[in-house]
């Protein structure tokens, strides 16, 4: 049986696993599914159609799973979707999603979420990332793998954030930003590439010098974003990374930060 303190209200139609522990009064929904081995704190809300997946350590006063701040919500029975292995720490808010768009909020695996931070609705979010303490994000953003969000980060609406990204902090993103890129400012603007970041990751020199040639030609030669591209395509032939580059620029639907 699950470990939940005396003090806690978990409803009869919630879902944990034998070994979830539910710390002293927080409060745990009815649609609500915890996975093996994840931990909530005390003071905790969980609620809505949440679904949380294995090792997870939540720790207190977080609310997951609550109503978008979204004045068209009506009570759609909307998802929130949790991975494995996150750490999501003090008043942390992660909203459902909305009938609007996808319908359900997604968290990847292995993401270390400090204090504060906001997911809003039908946000994508992947894997490996950090997000500083208050980041935060509006609604319908999608946030790649490995990126990590400087402190009072905040992302616009809508705004695509690539994979392997580091943001300074109290960047303020109106515009997507593109793989493998730092970037900082209000707006944020590019500030060369997340080489120490990439280095750390176990990238090759032969990738390290294929990513530095294209963040050249993306912002440093003076070519419209077509012409870049165009330029881009021979060395997306032999180096997947520009591929993943070339492929992001492909569906920034507000333009990049330049």
């Amino acid at each position: 049986m699950a470990t939940i303190h005396s003090t806690a209200i978990v409803a009869s139609g919630a879902r944990l696993a034998d070994d979830v522990e539910i710390g002293a009064y927080s409060i745990i929904g009815e649609h609500v599914e915890i996975g093996a081995g994840t931990t909530v704190g005390a003071h905790a809300v969980i609620t809505g159609h949440t679904t949380i997946g294995a090792r997870n350590k939540i720790f207190h006063f977080v609310s997951l799973g609550e109503a978008p701040q979204d004045k068209k919500y009506a009570n759609e029975p909307t998802r929130l979707v949790i991975g494995d292995d996150n750490v999501i720490r003090e008043f942390c808010t992660f909203n459902i999603g909305t009938v609007q768009d996808r319908g359900v909020t997604t968290i990847g695996s292995h993401n270390w979420i400090m204090a504060y931070v906001h997911i809003a609705h039908d946000c994508v979010v992947g894997d490996h990332t950090i997000f500083a303490n208050n980041a935060s994000l509006a609604g319908h953003a999608e946030i790649g793998d490995w990126v990590i969000l400087g402190g009072f980060t905040g992302v616009h609406q809508f705004c695509k954030i690539g994979a392997h990204v580091m943001t300074g902090i109290s960047s303020v993103v109106f515009k997507d930003i593109p793989p493998f890129v730092m970037a900082a400012g209000q707006p944020a603007a590019p500030h060369g590439l997340n080489s120490e970041g990439l280095k750390r990751r176990g990238f090759s020199p032969a990738s390290l010098a294929a990513l530095k040639r294209a963040y050249k030609v993306l912002y440093r030669e003076g070519n419209t974003l077509a012409e870049a591209q165009s330029k881009l395509e021979p060395e997306a032939v032999s180096h997947a990374e520009v591929r993943q580059l070339l492929d992001f620029l492909a569906r920034a639907e507000r333009g990049i930060i330049r």
